[in-house]
């Protein structure tokens, strides 16, 4: 099975069986559409849990907040993404498509892309070990970029200017696609 095949995503909790697996893919579907009407403030785990159809106790299994439940939804997108792997010689080309990449991932929904700002915030065990993660790929991803000599300082430096795009969309300060372009721009800076 291939890497973002929902079936070897691990939980954030647990190892999932295939059923339980079958059952977290419901529940983030209908995360989406539950989001995409209700907003993230008017969504809860129990209107996601009957969209999914599934009991609310069985969502709390393998969610303990709203918040977790979008954080999984965007650490399964950025997993199931494919890195824009350049074949450029120039390693700022290649960065550049990276960060793009990331950045449009929720670009076109505009209710998930503000809740996956608002939930990767949250204090929640959870999420913050899911924030570990989604950081992890992020920094991967952009040492991959920069091969073959990846230097640490400007690693770092990228991954500050993505989250602090990712923080200003969020707030609704500009579009997801307006924010990919002034990442660009910012990482051009940074990459001289």
């Amino acid at each position: 099975m291939s890497r973002g095949d929902s079936k070897t995503v691990e939980a954030t909790r647990r190892r999932l069986t295939g059923k339980q697996a079958d059952t977290v893919d419901k529940l983030t579907r209908a995360a989406v559409q539950v989001l995409s009407r209700e907003g993230f403030a008017g969504m809860t785990i129990r209107m996601v849990a009957t969209a999914a159809g599934v009991g609310t106790a069985t969502a709390y299994t393998y969610f303990s907040s709203k918040e977790h439940l979008v954080a999984e939804i965007f650490w399964r997108r950025l997993r199931s993404a494919q890195s824009p792997v350049s074949q450029d010689p120039d390693s700022t080309v290649r960065v550049l498509e990276e960060l793009r990449g990331i950045a449009m991932l929720v670009a076109d929904e505009q209710e998930l892309s503000g809740a996956v700002t608002s939930a990767l915030l949250g204090r929640d065990p959870d999420v913050q070990h899911l924030r570990m993660r989604i950081g992890t790929e992020i920094r991967e991803r952009i040492a991959r970029a920069l091969e073959p000599e990846p230097d640490p300082d400007v690693i770092e430096s990228l991954e500050l200017l993505y989250a602090g795009a990712l923080v200003r969309a969020g707030m609704g300060y500009e579009s997801y696609s307006d924010i990919a372009d002034r990442l660009e721009r910012a990482a051009l800076l940074a990459l001289k």
